[in-house]
């Protein structure tokens, strides 16, 4: 195998090593933003069971918060 590919003539370091850290870093931020989603999934959840019969009929008719309540509703 002919390792000049990854070596970029001396350069490789700095392009793999720039790589890895975006590619960690994006890693980071999505793991971050996902984890954040759900702690706010939940939170939604709670205040919908607070609300009475009628306030949560006229929530599930919207869309996004349909979303959120069927995929609770399935775990």
């Amino acid at each position: 195998m002919n390792l000049d590919i990854f070596l970029m003539s001396g350069y490789g370091i700095y392009v793999w090593s720039s790589f890895l850290f975006t590619f960690f870093i994006c890693l980071f931020l999505f793991l971050k933003t996902k984890k954040t989603l759900k702690k706010l999934e939940k939170d939604f959840i709670k205040e919908a069971q607070s609300l009475s019969n009628e306030q949560l009929e006229d929530l599930k008719r919207r869309k996004v918060a349909k979303e959120i309540l069927i995929s609770h509703s399935r775990n």
